[in-house]
């Protein structure tokens, strides 16, 4: 790199003749250009006009400070004159050192580590970093393939010249670029992030504005969406200088929809099938675009069965085959649907479903009332919360199944004209009621332990899926029991009769007084009608007082039935405790109710007394005689005397 050449020859071997080439057109070119050497040395008529454009080279990638005098237009250069023995080595310096912003049509010699190695047709070999290459460029680029590049800057240290790919791609970006705003023709762009008032579009690494207003034909309430979306854009603004470019796809899709819009509303017809792309998704349907015009698809029409949302079916950007289920002309409105590209699944429902037929779905909703199995597309059947389980009343569907799972089912009922199936996920299962009547008949007694205690009474478990019930009612004979607490607590283990079992119902009644004989039995035999009888008061009411009489059986003695005389409140005359004597009134066996009198019982009482002072065999009254007899008696002295 220290010698100059010699003998007329350049780098490389070759003479001047050499370097240069005729092209395709019948012009020459060279490496060797009008602005660095000067006019009387080479011939007008040897350099072409075209060799080096004036504007392949942006005003900003190259300052004006820095382009070398000697290179700058013909009206800059100063108009003085150069010795002749200076030519020479002005000849040399352009041929080993090219002006940094020059274009090279170079070529690959060797791919290195960090470099492409490339024949620039100067003394110095020219060095193309790896990293300025695309991934494209990287496997592909090989030995001997023609590459253009530009200078950079001449590396004395390294002593080569040092390249770039980037700027040359960006120099003819950008002349396509002012090709396509002064031809109105499209570019490629990708939309790749949301600034303010818009987006930016890159356009093969040229950073690119995108008004908000210019994205698409219609408002985009969605910014992420458009985001990585690619297509074409016209240019609307152009400075080169300022590197800055603003394009608008919404004008090249309004140019492209009116062009396929006046194809397609001569050509589709109702019932037609076309090709849609989805455009926007909303709650109650989705958009398609069918490349001019714009169709509706309506959440009803996208699938036979239940759709919770259009998103669930399809996204922003798929392409899907539809059918025109309406189409207005005249308005340019059309209904596509998805659903009718295939026959309604209900049509030969009855034909491929039967009733007691065992079946395989998928939950996809669960609600309070039950569980909705998908059979198959676009057929689902209820599953109701009753039919879920024999023994738990499921108070939420979720114990039992989640959705998305697969579950069994037998078919219960099937409605065609309603879409309706409903669904049984018990009926395949044991029925345990069936074998509790077989373990434990209806009066065996059994063991457990009280698992809850409620108002109406306390569930037991017996060891069994079903728990029975003891009603409070069903605790004792003869105690008045006002909660199961008082009886009975959580944890306690008990011994119960089974009373009743009631599969349909639900039913597993039990029962702890019937453990022992019921005091009732027989009460009408030994408790009849006008026996005078004996007893404990046990409680006091307002509409009379309770007696306990013999075994645990309780009669009434009802207010108008304590005395002759008017007893406005029981209390006054009576208190727990007391022994009374009454006359049995009536006995109601299956009521279980005795009614008693204590008025009556004094009446007998006073007749007694009255026959025996009156018979003259008899002996004095008892210190027990009633008042009554006593006022008698005392006034009968009276009238003796």
């Amino acid at each position: 790199m220290d010698g100059k050449p010699t003998n007329g020859n350049l780098p490389g071997g070759k003479t001047e003749e050499e370097t240069v080439e005729t092209n395709e057109d019948g012009k020459t070119e060279g490496v060797i250009t009008e602005d660095v050497i000067p006019e009387d040395v080479i011939p007008e008529d040897v350099i072409p006009e075209d060799v080096i454009p004036e504007d392949v080279i942006p005003e900003d990638v190259i300052p004006e400070d820095v382009i070398p005098e000697d290179v700058k237009a013909e009206d800059e250069k100063p108009e003085e004159a150069k010795p002749e023995d200076d030519f020479g080595k002005m000849f040399a310096e352009s041929i080993e050192n090219p002006d940094e912003g020059e274009i090279i049509h170079g070529v690959v010699i060797k791919i290195l580590k960090e470099y492409v190695a490339i024949n620039i047709n100067r003394k110095s070999e020219g060095m193309l970093p790896l990293t300025d290459l695309t991934e494209e460029e990287m496997q592909t680029l090989s030995p001997g393939d023609p590459i253009d590049v530009m200078v950079e800057r001449y590396d004395s240290s390294q002593g080569f010249v040092l390249l770039s790919r980037e700027k040359v791609i960006r120099v003819r970006v950008w002349d396509e670029l002012q090709k396509a705003h002064e031809e109105g023709s499209a570019v490629q762009a990708t939309i790749v992030a949301k600034v303010k008032g818009g987006f930016t579009a890159d356009i093969a690494g040229i950073k690119a504005f995108l008004p908000g207003s210019q994205v698409d034909i219609r408002p985009v309430r969605d910014n992420d969406s458009v985001i990585g979306l690619e297509g074409k854009f016209k240019v609307l603004k152009i400075s080169r200088k300022k590197a800055n470019v603003v394009v608008s796809r919404r004008s090249y899709l309004e140019e492209e929809r009116e062009t396929q819009r006046k194809v397609l509303l001569d050509s589709v017809r109702e019932g037609d099938e076309v090709v849609a792309r989805v455009k926007n998704i909303t709650d109650y349907g989705v958009f398609m675009d069918l490349g001019g015009l714009d169709g509706l698809m309506h959440i009803t029409d996208m699938g036979y069965g239940k759709i919770v949302h259009p998103s669930h079916v399809c996204k922003v950007g798929d392409t899907l085959k539809v059918k025109v289920i309406r189409f207005d002309r005249e308005r340019g409105r059309i209904s596509l649907g998805l659903k009718q590209m295939r026959p309604d699944p209900w049509l030969d429902i009855e034909e491929r479903y039967q009733v007691e037929e065992k079946l395989t779905g998928r939950v996809t909703n669960i609600t309070r009332y039950g569980a909705f199995i998908e059979l198959e597309e676009g057929v689902e059947g209820l599953l109701h919360v009753s039919e879920m389980s024999w023994s738990k009343r499921l108070k939420d569907p979720s114990e039992i199944m989640k959705p998305g799972e697969t579950v069994d089912v037998q078919v219960l009922k099937l409605e065609k004209e309603n879409k309706k199936i409903s669904l049984g996920y018990k009926q395949l299962l044991p029925n345990p009621w069936d074998e509790l009547k077989t373990a434990h008949p209806e009066g065996t007694v059994v063991e457990g332990v009280v698992k809850n205690i409620t108002d109406f009474g306390a569930f037991v478990d017996i060891g069994e899926e079903i728990d029975g019930l003891v009603h409070i009612s069903d605790l004792s004979w003869n105690q008045r029991v006002k909660h199961p607490g008082e009886l009975l607590k959580k944890g306690d283990r008990i011994e119960a009769k089974v009373l009743k079992i009631d599969p349909p119902a639900h039913k597993f009644s039990l029962g702890i007084k019937h453990l022992t004989t019921d005091p009732w039995e027989g009460v009408e035999r030994r408790f009849k009608k006008g026996d005078s009888v004996s007893g404990k008061i046990t409680r006091v009411a307002d509409f009379g007082v309770f007696v306990e009489l013999a075994d645990s059986v309780e009669g009434l003695v009802h207010v108008s039935e304590l005395s002759r005389e008017k007893v406005d409140s029981p209390s006054s005359l009576f208190k727990e405790g007391d022994e009374v004597g009454a006359v049995v009134l009536s006995v109601d066996r299956n009521n279980k109710k005795i009614s008693l009198s204590i008025r009556a019982f004094q009446d007998g009482m006073d007749r007694k007394d009255l026959e025996s002072y009156l018979s003259p065999n008899s002996e004095p009254p008892e210190e027990t005689t009633t008042a009554f007899g006593e006022a008698l008696r005392a006034k009968l002295n009276i009238n003796e005397d």
